[in-house]
């Protein structure tokens, strides 16, 4: 069901997220809305990537069949 890059890129955004609240709640309000940015930024690239993997998944079982 998740591959190996799936669990890697979760621990990416966890840590990211908490590295954030860490930071805005020890003060360092603009630090901590600067890395809470790459949560959605990762989890539009992860989507991305992963409906480019879809397309050439369904084209290849196009020419195949």
């Amino acid at each position: 069901m998740f591959n190996l890059s799936d669990v890697f890129i979760f621990l990416a955004l966890a840590m990211s997220f908490i590295v954030s609240a860490y930071l805005w709640f020890t003060g360092h309000h603009e630090e901590g809305i600067f890395t809470a940015i790459w949560v959605p930024s990762i989890l539009g690239f992860v989507i991305y990537f992963k409906l480019l993997g879809f397309i050439e998944m369904t084209k290849k079982g196009k020419n195949n069949g």
